[in-house]
């Protein structure tokens, strides 16, 4: 649901071929593209235009927003939404997702050059899951995070920005464990000891959960990321971290994560209710 794709089975029913699928990283500002798809139950049509954006973002269906999504102003109305978006050689490059309708609050729902489509490589990679495991596997590098909020509040009491995501914990047996992250601690007094701060992911800059989260998402399992962090929040202690990624289920599977009580260190560090995201 957060990508608002899903994938049909079908069975003794005779298919067409496969459509040819092309490169996120092949598009570009200006190339001509077609949308088909079924507006106002209109089956079957196409409407052309040209790519209007690139990398842009749009809120999912699961409220989760949709990053690098294509821009374009080939007309999408209601009935659209799910049809391939097409470059000029017939190559897919995006699922139509959604539209600006000004007017929808209204009851006016209709396109005024502005709609969305989900990139083709999204697509490539969600749909590919969904065949193979029945749903979507997102790599974790094992850790819980404090939400935005969180992070701003302890800006004001340092007085100085915190321009990233802050650790709340590390999970036991997890690869940011392996790696040598550290997490945010409360000592006995009740003073705070700050964990990292990860302020990029390979060269990307994260300034807030959700580009930490859609960084790592996009990744694969086994995969190396570079993590630029700055250790205790201080950007005088600045350190590039590596973390191997794994699959959530295979991480649980360990018997690691907060799935197991026995497993989690509470005593001095910030519980994931602090503040705390679902693991990273």
């Amino acid at each position: 649901p957060e990508k608002d794709l899903a994938v049909l089975k079908l069975s003794g029913v005779p298919l067409p071929r496969p459509i040819d699928v092309g490169s996120s990283s092949e598009l570009m500002v200006g190339q001509t593209c077609l949308a088909i798809g079924n507006p106002f139950g209109l089956d079957y049509t196409l409407t052309t235009g040209v790519v209007s954006a690139l990398g842009r973002e749009v809120q999912g269906y699961g409220g989760r927003p949709i990053k690098g999504c294509i821009q374009t102003d080939a007309s999408i109305n209601p009935g659209n939404s799910g049809g391939p978006l097409l470059d000029s050689n017939g190559r897919l490059i995006g699922v139509n997702t959604a539209i600006f309708a000004p007017g929808a609050a209204a009851g006016i729902a209709g396109n005024v050059g502005i709609g969305f489509a989900i990139p083709v490589d999204t697509v490539r990679r969600v749909v590919n899951q969904l065949i193979r495991y029945g749903r979507v596997v997102r790599p974790t590098l094992g850790i819980n995070v404090s939400d935005d909020r969180v992070t701003r509040s302890i800006e004001a009491q340092l007085r100085r920005k915190l321009d990233g995501v802050l650790v709340a914990e590390v999970l036991p047996g997890s690869p940011a464990e392996d790696a040598g992250m550290r997490a945010t601690a409360i000592q006995g007094d009740g003073s705070v000891i700050l964990g990292d701060l990860v302020v990029e992911v390979n060269g990307e800059p994260v300034k807030q959960v959700e580009d930490l989260l859609s960084e790592i998402e996009e990744r694969k399992e086994g995969e190396v990321v570079d993590l630029l962090v700055q250790r205790g929040c201080d950007p005088a202690r600045t350190e590039i971290v590596q973390v191997r990624l794994t699959s959530r289920d295979r991480f649980r599977g360990t018997g690691a994560g907060t799935n197991n009580p026995r497993n989690v260190r509470r005593s001095g560090r910030l519980s994931p209710t602090f503040g705390g995201q679902a693991w990273q």
